[in-house]
């Protein structure tokens, strides 16, 4: 690994202020300065100092993130304004990912890591990782919607989707509702209800997993998760 980015990645600043700590010379590897940004390094096999102080260093990065309206869940867009872009600098330099998509209009929960493996299993449709959402919807959510959700419906495509857990928290010309889906189909929380004839008119992702979204964040915080959080997100693998 680039010496530049392992100082970056265990705190030491940005990449650019990286290099400038290098240039004074109080990096060392095994004891000999290093001044080169592009030096490789092992940090499982070379101890790598600053101040002669060992560096700790951390190769993932897992973030919870309050998700805002508006923002898409890419890593980039030449268009329009992603998730990764409002994190801080110091966090990008580990190139995290969002662990799955919401919806641009869609808020709530949503992990940004850049450890692929945990990603994957998150993801893996064999897994069948709960998510729940809570949701306003145009129209009058029934028993019968309950039923149909449990059995699972057909969408507009044809795809018959695994049954979801629908409860109906008031219910109305506009009703409130919570639901939990085993499964992650593109906009499928909107198409089961387009599905019954109804439409959803607001989207909150709350849990996903054993992890369950932190609500002391403002839309567009996000903090790293506890050791107790990454070992809930874990246990679902």
């Amino acid at each position: 690994m680039r010496m530049d980015k392992l100082l970056a990645n265990s705190g030491y600043g940005t990449r650019k202020e990286v290099k400038k700590l290098l240039k004074t010379g109080v990096v060392k590897v095994d004891g000999e300065v290093v001044k080169d940004a592009k030096v490789h390094v092992d940090p499982e096999v070379e101890e790598v100092t600053v101040h002669d102080d060992i560096v700790e260093y951390r190769e993932f990065i897992y973030l919870m993130m309050h998700k805002p309206p508006g923002l898409l869940s890419a890593t980039e867009d030449n268009r329009q304004e992603t998730v990764v872009d409002i994190l801080q600098e110091e966090d990008k330099i580990f190139a995290p990912f969002p662990v799955g998509r919401l919806d641009k209009d869609t808020e709530g929960l949503l992990i940004l890591t850049n450890d692929g493996q945990l990603a994957h299993q998150l993801l893996s449709p064999k897994k069948h990782v709960p998510k729940t959402y809570y949701a306003t919807i145009d129209g009058e959510v029934t028993e019968e919607d309950v039923i149909a959700f449990k059995e699972g419906v057909t969408l507009d495509d044809g795809y018959e989707t695994l049954p979801a857990s629908l409860e109906i928290l008031s219910s109305g010309e506009s009703s409130e509702i919570e639901i939990t889906i085993m499964e992650g189909k593109f906009h499928q929380v909107k198409r089961m209800f387009q599905a019954v004839g109804k439409s959803v008119t607001y989207l909150k992702r709350l849990s996903m997993g054993k992890l369950v979204l932190d609500e002391t964040l403002e839309l567009g915080e996000y903090r790293e998760l506890t050791d107790e959080e990454l070992e809930m997100l874990q246990q679902n693998n």
